[in-house]
């Protein structure tokens, strides 16, 4: 019988090598995003300093006034002294608020726990108004003006000149209106100056011939006292003027 060759060893089979288990890949930490540069602007100072659009605009600058012209043949008043002047009963005197009056009185009256001396005087262009004077304080009451005087201001009358020349009306009635609150005649004399002129030419308004009729009286009464004339031959004179 024969003998069946030995069966070969056989070698274990070798293990498959097993593939590296796959790893997370490492990256580097990404770097921290750079800081914003903050801008820095130059100090200025704040009048040279432009706007921010978020300002409003500055409001245009007002327009110059022009200074009201004046008459080269004007004879200008001097200004008060502020001096009082000494009346007795039957003198004519000159309020500057209310024009010409005649003292009928000297009254003393108690004001205050003080006795005081006062002149009550008759406003001859109202003649039921009375207005009450201290004696001795200066108070604005003045003397008629004298002939020449007068004279001088009739040539401020005559005058070919606008003593307001303002836009827009409301500024032009301020200022007549503080020319005649001055009570000083050739101060009053342009008012009716202006007012007369602009009668002539068109209807006037109800500012206009207001300021017409306060020229009128604080100034009318007192002229035709200086001149000796009535006061209707005054205004007649003046009517005339202006219509030449």
């Amino acid at each position: 019988m024969v003998p069946k060759p030995a069966a070969k060893a056989t070698r274990p089979a070798k293990p498959e090598a097993k593939a590296p288990a796959s790893q997370p890949v490492r990256t580097a930490p990404a770097a921290p995003p750079p800081a914003p540069i903050a801008k820095v602007e130059p100090v200025r100072s704040p009048s040279v300093m432009p706007p921010r659009p978020s300002d409003p605009p500055a409001p245009p600058p007002p327009p110059a006034m022009r200074p009201p012209r004046t008459s080269p043949f004007a004879i200008k008043a001097p200004p008060p002294t502020g001096a009082p002047i000494k009346l007795v009963v039957g003198d004519k005197a000159v309020h500057p608020q209310h024009g010409l009056g005649q003292v009928i009185s000297v009254e003393e009256r108690e004001i205050g726990g003080t006795k005081s001396a006062f002149y009550v005087l008759r406003i001859l262009d109202k003649k039921e108004m009375r207005v009450m004077v201290p004696v001795g304080s200066p108070s604005g009451l003045r003397s008629v003006m004298s002939k020449s005087e007068a004279e001088a201001v009739l040539e401020t009358m005559r005058a070919r000149e606008v003593a307001v020349d303002l836009q827009p009306w409301s500024r032009r009635f301020r200022a007549y209106t503080e020319m005649i609150k001055s009570g000083l005649p050739h101060e009053v004399a342009k008012v009716l100056r202006d007012m007369y002129r602009l009668k002539f030419d068109k209807d006037l308004s109800f500012g206009e011939r207001r300021l017409l009729d306060q020229a009128k009286s604080l100034l009318m009464k007192e002229l035709a006292v200086a001149k000796g004339i009535t006061e209707e031959q005054l205004l007649a004179d003046v009517a005339q003027m202006f219509q030449s």
